[in-house]
């Protein structure tokens, strides 16, 4: 809120409580001293309100004064984004997304219009993560602080930072609108198509640009990546205002980490089946399942003995009727955890327990 639209609202207040006090005169029995006290009363609370929000725009300014500088804008031959400097060694973490298939890119910092160069350390469409590395990394540069996405509570105001539509070093304020989110990108809207759990979802606006960035706490931790809004169907697909989605800190950390000490992602994280598959549809051309189409060799699929042709319906308790929904399921899983897998062959319906792989 406005703190000058805050302040010219609290004497109106004030002066609306004394005229109520002061035509139920005739009609009260309280003493003046009594009136006097809840006059004084009502006076009070207008500085501490006023005092409430100067606290909180000054924490917002600090906020922004301490993180802003670790927000870059990525730019490739086509496409722009945002980044967040990782180390002082110039390693930046920004979507895979953003990235694409290019391997050079501009980088320009919150506090200089010089471009500098950077190059692909590695991309993990998987989990639409990335890493470059700035070829002279400038002196002064700041790495952001990562928090702790487990702590992350509904109902706390974060700030997004990013250079939505090319608009470099913006911020938009939300709250933290839920956590534990299972979210599928779209593929064909240079979205990487990957199922990512544990999302964050916030009502800070995330707009084109704004992937790469940093959804920050108000004590100056980066608790998530901003990746993607939600989009209405409904409407032609546009973004669906308030509804965005951040990669939670703790995944950002563990992938970063991988790439830039090993040059990639050596532990996923990520469970799997070990199959190639793709959705198939009944009489009715309505989603079936999942049609296995290849069975990768001393995977989990092949260990439970299944073949291509298999129709996988169901995984555990959750019920499977594409590829996205199966995606999804496994994204609650992790490597090494027992289920079942109910599938058809040949129009029977069989059953497989499997001790699922790494993706």
């Amino acid at each position: 809120m406005d703190a000058r639209r805050f302040r010219a609202r609290w004497p109106a207040v004030a002066a609306a409580a004394l005229v109520c006090c002061l035509g139920l005169l005739s009609a009260c029995s309280a003493s003046s001293a009594t009136r006097e006290k809840e006059d004084s009363t009502t006076q009070a609370a207008v500085p501490k309100a006023l005092g409430a929000v100067d606290d909180l725009q000054d924490g917002y300014l600090k906020v922004i004064k301490d993180v802003l500088p670790s927000v870059v804008q990525i730019q490739g031959r086509r496409d722009l984004g945002s980044g967040v400097v990782y180390d002082d060694q110039g390693h930046i973490v920004t979507n895979a997304h953003v990235v694409g298939d290019e391997k050079t890119f501009r980088v320009t910092t919150a506090n200089s219009e010089n471009e500098l160069t950077a190059e692909l350390v590695s991309s993990y469409p998987q989990q639409d993560l990335a890493v470059i590395k700035l070829d002279d990394p400038p002196d002064g540069l700041k790495a952001a602080r990562f928090g702790d996405s487990g702590k992350v509570e509904v109902g706390q105001i974060v700030l997004a930072m990013g250079s939505p539509l090319g608009l470099s070093s913006s911020v938009t304020q939300g709250i933290v609108s839920a956590t534990g989110r299972t979210v599928t990108e779209g593929s064909d809207d240079g979205g990487t198509g990957a199922t990512i759990a544990n999302m964050v979802q916030t009502s800070a606006a995330i707009n084109p640009g704004n992937s790469g960035g940093a959804l920050v706490n108000l004590d100056s931790e980066v608790i998530g990546v901003p990746t993607l809004a939600a989009v209405d169907p409904d409407v032609g697909d546009s973004a669906a205002p308030g509804i965005g989605f951040a990669i939670p800190a703790s995944t950002v950390q563990k992938i970063a980490d991988q790439i830039i000490e090993d040059g990639r992602v050596t532990d996923s994280g990520r469970a799997a089946l070990g199959i190639t598959g793709r959705t198939v549809v009944n009489d009715e051309f309505q989603a079936a399942g999942v049609a296995v189409v290849e069975v990768q060799s001393g995977g989990a699929a092949d260990k439970a003995g299944m073949k291509p042709g298999d129709i996988i319906t169901r995984l555990g308790d959750t019920d499977i009727t594409t590829i996205t929904s199966l995606s999804e399921a496994l994204a609650g899983e992790q490597p090494g955890d027992r289920t079942t897998v109910t599938f058809t062959r040949d129009g029977n319906e069989q059953k497989a327990d499997v001790t699922l792989g790494e993706q």
